[in-house]
Protein backbone atom coordinates (compact mmCIF):
# COMPACT_ATOMS: atom_id res chain seq x y z
CA UNK A 1 0.00 0.00 0.00
CA UNK A 2 2.67 2.56 0.86
CA UNK A 3 4.35 1.23 -2.54
CA UNK A 4 1.51 2.70 -3.86
CA UNK A 5 1.49 6.58 -2.37
CA UNK A 6 4.93 6.65 -4.34
CA UNK A 7 3.98 5.07 -7.65
CA UNK A 8 0.54 7.11 -8.69
CA UNK A 9 1.99 10.64 -8.20
CA UNK A 10 4.87 9.54 -10.46
CA UNK A 11 2.45 7.64 -12.90
CA UNK A 12 0.42 10.82 -12.85
CA UNK A 13 3.19 13.42 -13.82
CA UNK A 14 4.12 10.58 -16.59
CA UNK A 15 1.12 10.50 -17.84
CA UNK A 16 0.90 15.10 -17.67
CA UNK A 17 4.11 15.12 -19.20
CA UNK A 18 3.44 12.40 -22.18
CA UNK A 19 -0.04 14.32 -22.72
CA UNK A 20 1.63 18.00 -22.82
CA UNK A 21 4.10 16.65 -25.63
CA UNK A 22 1.56 15.74 -28.11
CA UNK A 23 -0.80 18.57 -27.35
CA UNK A 24 2.55 20.83 -27.99
CA UNK A 25 3.19 19.45 -30.93
CA UNK A 26 -0.55 19.16 -32.37
CA UNK A 27 -0.76 23.01 -31.99
CA UNK A 28 2.24 23.66 -33.91
CA UNK A 29 4.09 25.35 -31.29
CA UNK A 30 7.96 26.23 -31.55
CA UNK A 31 10.42 23.90 -30.50
CA UNK A 32 11.16 23.77 -26.38
CA UNK A 33 14.14 22.12 -24.67
CA UNK A 34 14.32 18.14 -24.05
CA UNK A 35 13.69 18.46 -20.62
CA UNK A 36 9.47 19.16 -19.95
CA UNK A 37 8.35 21.87 -18.13
CA UNK A 38 7.30 20.91 -14.77
CA UNK A 39 4.02 21.71 -13.24
CA UNK A 40 3.67 25.65 -11.21
CA UNK A 41 7.22 26.42 -11.74
CA UNK A 42 7.42 24.99 -15.84
CA UNK A 43 11.14 25.46 -17.25
CA UNK A 44 12.50 27.69 -14.46
CA UNK A 45 14.34 24.51 -13.20
CA UNK A 46 16.34 24.78 -16.19
CA UNK A 47 17.00 28.46 -15.62
CA UNK A 48 20.48 30.26 -13.95
CA UNK A 49 22.08 33.61 -14.02
CA UNK A 50 22.94 35.63 -16.11
CA UNK A 51 19.93 34.42 -18.29
CA UNK A 52 20.84 35.76 -21.53
CA UNK A 53 23.97 33.29 -21.23
CA UNK A 54 21.37 30.54 -20.04
CA UNK A 55 19.24 31.20 -22.87
CA UNK A 56 22.20 31.33 -25.58
CA UNK A 57 23.16 27.97 -24.26
CA UNK A 58 19.66 26.14 -24.68
CA UNK A 59 19.56 27.56 -28.16
CA UNK A 60 23.05 25.60 -29.02
CA UNK A 61 21.07 22.67 -28.12
CA UNK A 62 17.42 23.27 -28.95
CA UNK A 63 17.63 25.87 -31.89
CA UNK A 64 17.23 29.77 -32.25
CA UNK A 65 13.57 29.40 -31.50
CA UNK A 66 12.00 28.13 -28.31
CA UNK A 67 8.77 28.63 -26.31
CA UNK A 68 9.50 27.81 -22.52
CA UNK A 69 7.29 28.03 -19.74
CA UNK A 70 8.26 30.26 -16.79
CA UNK A 71 6.16 29.64 -14.22
CA UNK A 72 2.68 30.92 -15.49
CA UNK A 73 4.16 32.70 -18.36
CA UNK A 74 4.72 31.59 -21.66
CA UNK A 75 8.26 33.10 -23.81
CA UNK A 76 9.52 32.71 -26.83
CA UNK A 77 13.23 33.46 -26.88
CA UNK A 78 14.78 34.12 -29.93
CA UNK A 79 18.28 33.79 -30.75
CA UNK A 80 19.21 34.64 -34.68
CA UNK A 81 18.96 37.34 -36.98
CA UNK A 82 16.37 35.90 -39.25
CA UNK A 83 13.80 35.61 -36.27
CA UNK A 84 14.69 38.58 -34.38
CA UNK A 85 13.75 40.25 -38.00
CA UNK A 86 10.73 38.28 -38.56
CA UNK A 87 9.24 38.74 -35.31
CA UNK A 88 10.35 42.84 -35.42
CA UNK A 89 8.90 43.51 -38.93
CA UNK A 90 6.74 41.32 -40.04
CA UNK A 91 4.96 40.82 -36.90
CA UNK A 92 6.03 44.26 -35.31
CA UNK A 93 2.91 45.49 -34.64
CA UNK A 94 1.95 41.96 -33.11
CA UNK A 95 4.97 42.51 -30.78
CA UNK A 96 4.35 46.11 -29.91
CA UNK A 97 3.36 45.42 -26.09
CA UNK A 98 5.60 45.03 -23.03
CA UNK A 99 5.24 42.43 -20.66
CA UNK A 100 2.92 43.49 -17.86
CA UNK A 101 5.85 43.23 -14.81
CA UNK A 102 5.87 44.47 -11.48
CA UNK A 103 8.07 47.52 -12.15
CA UNK A 104 5.60 48.56 -15.00
CA UNK A 105 3.16 48.95 -12.28
CA UNK A 106 4.58 50.85 -9.78
CA UNK A 107 7.89 52.31 -12.20
CA UNK A 108 5.80 52.80 -14.64
CA UNK A 109 2.89 54.82 -13.56
CA UNK A 110 0.78 51.48 -13.77
CA UNK A 111 1.64 50.61 -17.25
CA UNK A 112 0.99 53.99 -18.63
CA UNK A 113 4.35 55.41 -19.13
CA UNK A 114 6.60 54.89 -22.18
CA UNK A 115 8.57 52.03 -21.44
CA UNK A 116 5.43 49.81 -20.28
CA UNK A 117 2.42 51.70 -21.70
CA UNK A 118 0.65 48.85 -24.18
CA UNK A 119 0.85 49.51 -27.83
CA UNK A 120 -1.59 52.15 -28.75
CA UNK A 121 -2.79 56.09 -29.50
CA UNK A 122 -1.69 56.76 -25.97
CA UNK A 123 1.71 55.09 -26.05
CA UNK A 124 1.97 56.65 -29.97
CA UNK A 125 1.71 59.92 -28.80
CA UNK A 126 4.39 59.38 -25.91
CA UNK A 127 6.17 58.01 -28.42
CA UNK A 128 6.14 61.10 -30.65
CA UNK A 129 6.46 63.75 -27.74
CA UNK A 130 9.81 62.10 -27.00
CA UNK A 131 11.29 61.65 -30.83
CA UNK A 132 9.92 65.09 -32.24
CA UNK A 133 10.10 67.15 -28.91
CA UNK A 134 12.62 65.96 -26.90
CA UNK A 135 14.95 63.47 -27.65
CA UNK A 136 15.39 65.47 -31.81
CA UNK A 137 18.31 66.39 -33.40
CA UNK A 138 17.32 69.91 -32.96
CA UNK A 139 16.89 69.93 -29.32
CA UNK A 140 19.94 67.90 -28.86
CA UNK A 141 22.09 70.42 -30.63
CA UNK A 142 20.95 72.73 -28.09
CA UNK A 143 22.14 70.97 -24.87
CA UNK A 144 25.15 70.32 -27.12
CA UNK A 145 27.25 72.90 -25.13
CA UNK A 146 26.02 71.06 -21.62
CA UNK A 147 27.19 68.09 -22.37
CA UNK A 148 30.50 70.13 -23.22
CA UNK A 149 30.96 71.87 -20.08
CA UNK A 150 30.08 68.20 -17.85
CA UNK A 151 32.73 66.66 -20.09
CA UNK A 152 34.98 69.53 -19.57
CA UNK A 153 34.80 69.53 -15.61
CA UNK A 154 35.64 65.88 -16.03
CA UNK A 155 38.57 66.37 -17.27
CA UNK A 156 39.42 69.38 -15.23
CA UNK A 157 38.87 67.12 -12.30
CA UNK A 158 41.21 64.58 -13.01
CA UNK A 159 43.75 66.81 -14.07
CA UNK A 160 43.81 68.40 -10.56
CA UNK A 161 43.50 64.61 -8.79
CA UNK A 162 46.49 64.16 -11.21
CA UNK A 163 49.58 65.69 -9.03
CA UNK A 164 48.98 62.90 -6.50
CA UNK A 165 51.58 60.04 -7.38
CA UNK A 166 50.02 56.64 -8.40
CA UNK A 167 46.66 58.34 -9.26
CA UNK A 168 43.79 56.03 -9.28
CA UNK A 169 40.32 56.64 -10.23
CA UNK A 170 37.05 54.53 -9.74
CA UNK A 171 35.76 54.87 -13.46
CA UNK A 172 32.23 53.97 -13.02
CA UNK A 173 31.44 56.56 -10.30
CA UNK A 174 33.66 58.94 -12.46
CA UNK A 175 31.15 58.46 -15.03
CA UNK A 176 28.23 58.35 -12.76
CA UNK A 177 28.96 62.22 -11.94
CA UNK A 178 29.40 62.72 -15.85
CA UNK A 179 26.41 61.32 -17.18
CA UNK A 180 23.82 62.29 -14.26
CA UNK A 181 25.12 65.47 -13.98
CA UNK A 182 24.42 66.12 -18.06
CA UNK A 183 21.31 64.56 -18.12
CA UNK A 184 19.67 66.78 -15.18
CA UNK A 185 20.65 69.31 -16.78
CA UNK A 186 19.52 68.84 -19.91
CA UNK A 187 16.00 67.88 -18.32
CA UNK A 188 15.98 70.68 -15.04
CA UNK A 189 19.06 72.83 -15.44
CA UNK A 190 20.26 71.79 -12.72
CA UNK A 191 23.53 69.85 -11.75
CA UNK A 192 23.49 67.03 -8.47
CA UNK A 193 26.80 65.66 -8.27
CA UNK A 194 29.21 68.05 -6.54
CA UNK A 195 32.82 67.68 -6.30
CA UNK A 196 34.56 69.38 -3.30
CA UNK A 197 35.47 72.62 -4.90
CA UNK A 198 31.68 73.53 -5.80
CA UNK A 199 30.17 76.18 -3.38
CA UNK A 200 26.83 75.23 -2.89
CA UNK A 201 24.29 76.12 -0.41
CA UNK A 202 22.73 73.92 2.44
CA UNK A 203 19.36 73.12 0.65
CA UNK A 204 21.03 72.48 -2.53
CA UNK A 205 23.30 69.81 -0.78
CA UNK A 206 20.05 67.93 0.61
CA UNK A 207 18.31 68.17 -2.67
CA UNK A 208 21.70 66.64 -4.40
CA UNK A 209 21.92 63.86 -1.21
CA UNK A 210 18.15 62.65 -1.98
CA UNK A 211 18.43 62.85 -5.94
CA UNK A 212 21.59 60.57 -5.63
CA UNK A 213 19.67 58.09 -3.20
CA UNK A 214 17.06 58.16 -5.83
CA UNK A 215 19.22 57.20 -8.25
CA UNK A 216 20.89 54.28 -6.23
CA UNK A 217 17.72 52.77 -5.79
CA UNK A 218 16.31 52.99 -9.17
CA UNK A 219 19.80 51.42 -10.56
CA UNK A 220 19.05 48.61 -7.58
CA UNK A 221 15.58 48.23 -8.41
CA UNK A 222 14.44 49.13 -12.16
CA UNK A 223 15.89 45.64 -12.92
CA UNK A 224 15.08 43.78 -10.28
CA UNK A 225 13.67 40.20 -11.00
CA UNK A 226 10.21 39.58 -9.05
CA UNK A 227 9.30 35.87 -8.68
CA UNK A 228 5.87 36.79 -8.64
CA UNK A 229 5.90 38.14 -12.14
CA UNK A 230 6.04 34.16 -13.13
CA UNK A 231 4.54 32.33 -10.02
CA UNK A 232 1.15 34.48 -9.30
CA UNK A 233 1.43 31.73 -6.09
CA UNK A 234 3.68 33.88 -4.01
CA UNK A 235 1.75 37.32 -4.99
CA UNK A 236 -1.14 35.38 -2.69
CA UNK A 237 0.68 35.53 0.08
CA UNK A 238 0.78 39.57 0.57
CA UNK A 239 2.95 42.39 -0.78
CA UNK A 240 6.56 41.20 -0.60
CA UNK A 241 10.02 42.88 0.07
CA UNK A 242 10.42 43.81 -3.45
CA UNK A 243 7.23 45.48 -4.18
CA UNK A 244 7.22 47.91 -0.99
CA UNK A 245 10.87 48.80 -1.97
CA UNK A 246 9.32 49.82 -5.54
CA UNK A 247 6.64 51.60 -4.24
CA UNK A 248 8.56 53.26 -1.98
CA UNK A 249 11.11 54.52 -4.48
CA UNK A 250 7.83 55.26 -6.84
CA UNK A 251 6.84 57.80 -4.26
CA UNK A 252 10.01 59.34 -3.36
CA UNK A 253 10.97 59.66 -6.99
CA UNK A 254 7.57 61.18 -8.00
CA UNK A 255 7.93 63.78 -5.14
CA UNK A 256 11.14 64.90 -6.15
CA UNK A 257 10.46 65.49 -9.77
CA UNK A 258 6.94 66.88 -8.88
CA UNK A 259 8.88 69.39 -6.65
CA UNK A 260 11.28 70.04 -9.79
CA UNK A 261 8.29 70.61 -12.37
CA UNK A 262 6.77 73.38 -9.51
CA UNK A 263 9.72 75.33 -9.12
CA UNK A 264 10.54 75.37 -12.65
CA UNK A 265 6.83 76.16 -13.26
CA UNK A 266 7.43 79.05 -11.07
CA UNK A 267 10.83 80.62 -13.17
CA UNK A 268 8.91 80.52 -16.23
CA UNK A 269 7.29 83.45 -15.00
CA UNK A 270 10.20 85.55 -15.18
CA UNK A 271 10.87 84.79 -18.19
CA UNK A 272 11.83 87.90 -20.29
CA UNK A 273 12.57 86.23 -24.01
CA UNK A 274 9.82 83.34 -25.19
CA UNK A 275 13.02 82.26 -27.03
CA UNK A 276 15.01 81.78 -23.74
CA UNK A 277 16.93 78.01 -24.04
CA UNK A 278 14.63 75.95 -21.82
CA UNK A 279 15.40 72.55 -20.35
CA UNK A 280 13.25 69.74 -20.83
CA UNK A 281 10.91 70.00 -18.64
CA UNK A 282 10.38 73.82 -19.27
CA UNK A 283 9.53 72.42 -23.06
CA UNK A 284 6.83 70.23 -22.00
CA UNK A 285 5.66 72.73 -19.40
CA UNK A 286 5.29 75.35 -22.50
CA UNK A 287 3.37 72.57 -24.68
CA UNK A 288 0.85 72.39 -21.10
CA UNK A 289 -0.44 75.53 -21.76
CA UNK A 290 -1.71 74.75 -25.25
CA UNK A 291 -2.41 71.38 -24.74
CA UNK A 292 -3.05 70.75 -20.38
CA UNK A 293 -5.45 67.58 -21.23
CA UNK A 294 -2.33 65.93 -22.74
CA UNK A 295 0.46 67.31 -21.22
CA UNK A 296 -0.31 66.73 -17.43
CA UNK A 297 2.39 66.84 -14.96
CA UNK A 298 2.08 63.00 -14.52
CA UNK A 299 2.87 62.38 -18.42
CA UNK A 300 5.92 65.28 -17.66
CA UNK A 301 6.93 63.33 -14.89
CA UNK A 302 6.97 60.17 -16.03
CA UNK A 303 8.57 61.14 -19.76
CA UNK A 304 11.35 62.95 -17.99
CA UNK A 305 12.23 59.84 -15.36
CA UNK A 306 12.38 57.77 -18.39
CA UNK A 307 14.90 59.76 -20.15
CA UNK A 308 16.87 59.83 -16.37
CA UNK A 309 16.31 56.18 -16.24
CA UNK A 310 17.30 54.85 -19.63
CA UNK A 311 19.81 57.42 -20.56
CA UNK A 312 21.99 57.25 -18.06
CA UNK A 313 22.87 53.87 -16.88
CA UNK A 314 22.98 52.54 -20.57
CA UNK A 315 25.96 55.44 -21.66
CA UNK A 316 27.59 54.75 -18.12
CA UNK A 317 27.76 50.80 -18.43
CA UNK A 318 28.69 51.05 -22.33
CA UNK A 319 31.90 53.50 -21.80
CA UNK A 320 32.98 51.53 -18.75
CA UNK A 321 32.82 48.16 -20.67
CA UNK A 322 34.54 50.06 -23.37
CA UNK A 323 37.46 51.68 -21.38
CA UNK A 324 38.00 47.99 -19.46
CA UNK A 325 38.28 46.75 -23.07
CA UNK A 326 40.74 49.29 -23.93
CA UNK A 327 43.06 48.59 -21.43
CA UNK A 328 43.27 45.26 -21.68
CA UNK A 329 43.86 45.93 -25.66
CA UNK A 330 46.66 48.71 -25.19
CA UNK A 331 47.29 48.34 -29.41
CA UNK A 332 43.71 49.32 -30.03
CA UNK A 333 43.92 52.10 -27.31
CA UNK A 334 46.59 53.89 -29.34
CA UNK A 335 45.28 53.37 -32.55
CA UNK A 336 42.30 55.28 -31.14
CA UNK A 337 44.29 58.28 -29.69
CA UNK A 338 46.42 58.27 -32.84
CA UNK A 339 43.11 59.14 -34.76
CA UNK A 340 42.16 61.63 -32.58
CA UNK A 341 45.67 63.32 -32.53
CA UNK A 342 45.58 63.14 -35.89
CA UNK A 343 42.24 65.13 -36.90
CA UNK A 344 41.61 67.22 -33.59
CA UNK A 345 45.20 67.63 -32.62
CA UNK A 346 46.56 69.24 -29.57
CA UNK A 347 45.48 72.77 -29.40
CA UNK A 348 41.71 72.01 -28.71
CA UNK A 349 39.63 68.89 -27.16
CA UNK A 350 37.75 66.67 -29.05
CA UNK A 351 33.67 68.22 -30.00
CA UNK A 352 30.89 66.00 -30.70
CA UNK A 353 30.87 67.43 -34.50
CA UNK A 354 34.47 65.56 -34.77
CA UNK A 355 32.62 61.79 -34.30
CA UNK A 356 31.68 61.63 -37.74
CA UNK A 357 35.18 62.29 -38.32
CA UNK A 358 36.62 59.50 -35.81
CA UNK A 359 35.40 55.69 -37.57
CA UNK A 360 37.84 54.10 -35.30
CA UNK A 361 36.18 55.62 -32.33
CA UNK A 362 32.70 54.78 -33.66
CA UNK A 363 33.92 50.97 -34.33
CA UNK A 364 35.41 50.71 -30.61
CA UNK A 365 31.88 51.83 -29.23
CA UNK A 366 30.11 49.83 -31.66
CA UNK A 367 32.22 46.54 -30.81
CA UNK A 368 31.74 46.90 -27.20
CA UNK A 369 28.17 47.15 -27.31
CA UNK A 370 28.43 43.89 -29.52
CA UNK A 371 30.39 42.05 -27.03
CA UNK A 372 28.20 43.67 -24.25
CA UNK A 373 25.29 45.47 -25.07
CA UNK A 374 23.31 46.71 -22.18
CA UNK A 375 20.11 45.45 -22.67
CA UNK A 376 20.80 42.37 -23.91
CA UNK A 377 17.44 41.01 -24.19
CA UNK A 378 14.36 43.28 -25.81
CA UNK A 379 11.36 42.14 -24.18
CA UNK A 380 8.16 42.45 -25.98
CA UNK A 381 4.87 40.86 -25.44
CA UNK A 382 2.28 39.48 -28.34
CA UNK A 383 -0.82 40.93 -28.43
CA UNK A 384 -2.39 38.43 -30.41
CA UNK A 385 -1.68 34.84 -32.65
CA UNK A 386 1.10 35.27 -35.20
CA UNK A 387 3.26 32.56 -36.76
CA UNK A 388 7.22 32.86 -35.94
CA UNK A 389 9.69 30.48 -38.29
CA UNK A 390 6.67 28.70 -39.46
CA UNK A 391 5.25 27.68 -35.67
CA UNK A 392 2.50 28.84 -33.94
CA UNK A 393 2.74 31.82 -31.16
CA UNK A 394 -0.69 32.56 -29.25
CA UNK A 395 -1.46 35.71 -27.60
CA UNK A 396 -0.18 37.20 -24.24
CA UNK A 397 3.20 35.30 -25.25
CA UNK A 398 6.14 37.16 -23.74
CA UNK A 399 9.22 37.46 -26.11
CA UNK A 400 12.64 37.88 -25.48
CA UNK A 401 15.29 38.50 -28.28
CA UNK A 402 17.91 37.29 -27.22
CA UNK A 403 20.92 40.13 -28.91
CA UNK A 404 23.79 39.11 -26.33
CA UNK A 405 22.97 35.38 -28.17
CA UNK A 406 23.31 36.79 -31.27
CA UNK A 407 26.05 39.27 -31.48
CA UNK A 408 28.07 36.85 -29.17
CA UNK A 409 26.85 33.53 -31.53
CA UNK A 410 30.70 32.21 -33.62
CA UNK A 411 27.53 31.11 -36.35
CA UNK A 412 27.35 34.82 -37.26
CA UNK A 413 30.48 36.23 -35.84
CA UNK A 414 34.08 35.00 -36.56
CA UNK A 415 36.12 35.00 -33.14
CA UNK A 416 33.29 37.07 -31.26
CA UNK A 417 35.38 36.20 -27.84
CA UNK A 418 38.07 39.14 -29.50
CA UNK A 419 37.95 42.46 -29.21
CA UNK A 420 38.24 43.82 -32.97
CA UNK A 421 36.76 47.25 -33.94
CA UNK A 422 38.20 46.26 -37.32
CA UNK A 423 34.96 44.36 -37.99
CA UNK A 424 32.92 47.45 -38.32
CA UNK A 425 35.22 49.47 -40.49
CA UNK A 426 33.23 51.06 -43.37
CA UNK A 427 29.73 50.42 -41.46
CA UNK A 428 27.66 53.74 -40.93
CA UNK A 429 25.06 53.88 -37.69
CA UNK A 430 24.96 51.42 -34.60
CA UNK A 431 23.18 48.67 -36.21
CA UNK A 432 23.93 45.94 -39.07
CA UNK A 433 20.67 44.14 -40.11
CA UNK A 434 19.65 42.05 -37.23
CA UNK A 435 23.15 40.70 -36.67
CA UNK A 436 24.04 44.06 -34.14
CA UNK A 437 21.08 46.04 -32.71
CA UNK A 438 22.34 47.06 -29.05
CA UNK A 439 19.22 49.85 -29.38
CA UNK A 440 16.65 46.99 -30.94
CA UNK A 441 14.30 47.76 -33.49
CA UNK A 442 11.43 48.59 -34.75
CA UNK A 443 8.14 50.75 -33.09
CA UNK A 444 10.14 49.67 -29.69
CA UNK A 445 13.65 50.81 -30.56
CA UNK A 446 15.18 53.22 -27.95
CA UNK A 447 14.18 56.81 -28.66
CA UNK A 448 17.51 58.21 -26.99
CA UNK A 449 19.99 56.67 -29.15
CA UNK A 450 21.43 59.48 -30.40
CA UNK A 451 21.36 61.10 -27.04
CA UNK A 452 23.57 57.77 -25.60
CA UNK A 453 25.56 57.81 -28.86
CA UNK A 454 26.92 61.62 -28.55
CA UNK A 455 27.50 61.06 -24.78
CA UNK A 456 29.02 58.11 -25.04
CA UNK A 457 31.38 59.37 -28.38
CA UNK A 458 32.27 62.71 -26.44
CA UNK A 459 33.17 60.98 -23.40
CA UNK A 460 35.04 57.85 -23.97
CA UNK A 461 37.10 60.13 -26.70
CA UNK A 462 38.21 62.94 -24.48
CA UNK A 463 38.79 60.33 -21.95
CA UNK A 464 41.33 58.80 -24.80
CA UNK A 465 42.56 62.10 -26.08
CA UNK A 466 43.68 64.09 -22.75
CA UNK A 467 44.95 61.33 -20.83
CA UNK A 468 47.47 58.35 -20.35
CA UNK A 469 45.45 55.02 -19.01
CA UNK A 470 47.08 52.35 -18.10
CA UNK A 471 45.91 48.98 -15.28
CA UNK A 472 46.48 48.99 -11.99
CA UNK A 473 48.16 45.98 -12.15
CA UNK A 474 50.03 43.25 -14.67
CA UNK A 475 46.60 41.18 -14.52
CA UNK A 476 44.03 41.94 -16.89
CA UNK A 477 40.98 43.44 -16.57
CA UNK A 478 38.29 41.46 -15.02
CA UNK A 479 35.76 41.35 -17.62
CA UNK A 480 32.91 39.34 -15.57
CA UNK A 481 29.32 40.14 -15.74
CA UNK A 482 27.15 40.85 -12.86
CA UNK A 483 24.26 38.78 -12.52
CA UNK A 484 21.46 40.78 -10.98
CA UNK A 485 19.03 42.96 -13.04
CA UNK A 486 18.28 42.62 -16.59
CA UNK A 487 21.04 45.43 -17.96
CA UNK A 488 24.90 43.91 -17.99
CA UNK A 489 26.74 45.87 -15.61
CA UNK A 490 30.37 44.93 -14.77
CA UNK A 491 30.69 42.46 -11.83
CA UNK A 492 33.87 44.70 -10.68
CA UNK A 493 33.97 48.17 -11.02
CA UNK A 494 36.96 49.27 -13.48
CA UNK A 495 40.08 51.14 -11.40
CA UNK A 496 42.15 52.87 -13.32
CA UNK A 497 45.38 54.49 -13.66
CA UNK A 498 45.92 57.59 -15.56
CA UNK A 499 47.89 60.69 -15.73
CA UNK A 500 47.79 64.02 -17.97
CA UNK A 501 49.21 62.91 -21.77
CA UNK A 502 52.27 65.59 -22.27
CA UNK A 503 50.72 66.74 -25.59
CA UNK A 504 47.84 68.06 -23.57
CA UNK A 505 49.08 68.90 -20.83
CA UNK A 506 48.62 73.12 -21.43
CA UNK A 507 45.24 72.78 -22.73
CA UNK A 508 44.07 70.76 -19.76
CA UNK A 509 45.78 72.45 -17.19
CA UNK A 510 43.58 75.58 -18.53
CA UNK A 511 40.16 73.80 -18.36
Amino acid sequence: MQFLYYVIPLLLLAISIVYEYFLHKHQNLPPRPWLPPLPLIGHLYLINKPLHRCLANLATKHGPIQLLQFGSRRVLVVSSPSAAEECLTKNDIIFANRPRLLAGKYLGYNYTSLVFAPYGDHWRNLRRVSVTEVLSSQRLDQFEVIRNDEVRRMMRKLYLSSFIEGTQVNVKLMLIDLTLNAVMRMISGKRYYYSKDDVITEEENEKAHRFQEIVTEILQLSGATNIGDYLPLFRWFGVSKLEKRLIALQAKRDLFMQELIDELKESMKNFSDAKQKRNMIQMLLSSQETEPQFYTEQMIRSIMLVILGGGTDTSILTMQWAMSLLLNNPSVLNKARVEIDNYVGSDRRIKEADLANLPYLGCIIKETMRMYPVGPLLPHESSKDCKVGGYHVPKDTMLLVNVWGIQNDPNIWEDPKTFKPERFEGLHGYRDGFKLMPFGFGRRSCPGEGMAMRMVGLGLGSLIQCFDWERTSESKIDMSEGTEGISMPKAKNLVASFRPRPSMLNLVSQL
